[in-house]
């Protein structure tokens, strides 16, 4: 395929290929197959890797640590409280230092331009493990979930049901345009995804061969569905509108009925995690054997690594 992305950031799906997607989806499924096998490689020995999160994380956190150290690799956790990040010390002086101590640095918090600053000044490799407006390393495991569920990604009707202006929302919406899915955004029309994130979706998708769609109406966004996918109604930092969104959001939730309503019985569901259940989803879903929420948690490991074998060698 003569793809090479060494040295290269992994900020937001935008800044890569059909191509280069697909790569990194391949690389996944090799290193999955030697982590299955307990095969021993040992790519990453004598690197480094920063994480840096201004948000807590079980599933970003234990993947970025795991996929590192099973290749030799080490990897140095720090928090906001640990060391000056926009705080007392410039953040382009931060990214300086810590380009010269490591080799490669992960990052969650809040601004998409925190990240960005850190690869403008860094030098080296730097990963979103999520910001308020992208999720990039997410909607790598779930593309690969989706394959190992249905065995292909074009083509396929992907439903994000609820708060569709979430940066998984976003995320979703922009794998599905480079990767010639028919992806839907289904929620309130007050929660609507970004319109020029839209625009810019369905500008990729001429090229790609996706449909992309925003819709209130949720008998028209489930049927037929491949998969419905949703997430918690109000994201981190968001707490305080938790009632209004219970309120707004209550017709979304994706239960039994919800699925019925695809039309299907083969209907995957899939969840980022956390999830509260009896809001965005039912306990009944959830434990369902349509869920492959914890194939995809585990995902997150394989993508994860895979992204970085593939700018870091």
């Amino acid at each position: 395929m003569g793809v090479n992305l060494k040295g290269k950031s992994f900020l937001t799906l935008l800044d890569f290929t059909s191509d280069e997607i697909r790569y990194l989806l391949d690389i996944s499924k090799q290193v999955k197959v030697e982590r299955r096998a307990g095969t021993p490689t040992n790519r990453f020995a004598g690197k480094t890797l920063a994480i840096i999160f201004e948000k807590r994380s079980t599933r970003t956190r234990t993947a970025f640590e795991t996929a590192f150290g099973e290749e030799g690799g080490h990897a140095v956790f720090l928090s906001k409280d640990d060391i000056h990040l926009g705080v007392k010390e410039d953040l382009k002086d931060t990214a300086r230092v810590l380009g010269r101590m490591f080799d490669a640095i992960a990052f969650r918090g809040f601004k998409q331009e925190t990240v960005e600053t850190l690869a403008a000044w860094s030098g080296v490799p730097v990963y979103n493990g999520l910001t308020d407006l992208y999720h990039p390393t997410q909607i790598l495991a779930d593309f690969l979930t989706i394959e190992e569920s249905l065995g292909s990604l074009k083509g396929r009707k992907l439903v994000f049901i609820g708060d569709s202006r979430n940066n998984m929302a976003n995320s979703l919406m922009i794998g599905s345009a480079k990767m010639g899915l028919h992806f839907i955004a289904c929620g309130p029309k007050s929660l609507h995804t970004d319109p020029a994130i839209v625009d810019k979706c369905k500008e990729i998708a001429r090229t790609s061969g996706a449909t992309i769609e925003v819709t209130e109406d949720i008998d028209l966004a489930v049927k037929n569905a491949d998969a419905i996918y949703t997430d918690v109604w109000a994201s981190m930092g968001e707490e305080a509108k938790l009632q209004e969104r219970i309120a707004l959001l209550k017709p979304f939730q994706v239960n039994r009925e919800l699925m019925e309503r695809t039309g299907r019985s083969d209907t995957i569901f899939l969840h980022c995690l956390p999830a509260v259940k009896g809001n965005e989803v039912t306990e009944e879903v959830f434990e369902s054997p349509a869920s492959r929420v914890f194939e995809e948690a585990e995902n997150r490991k394989h993508t994860i690594k895979a992204v970085m074998i593939a700018t870091l060698l």
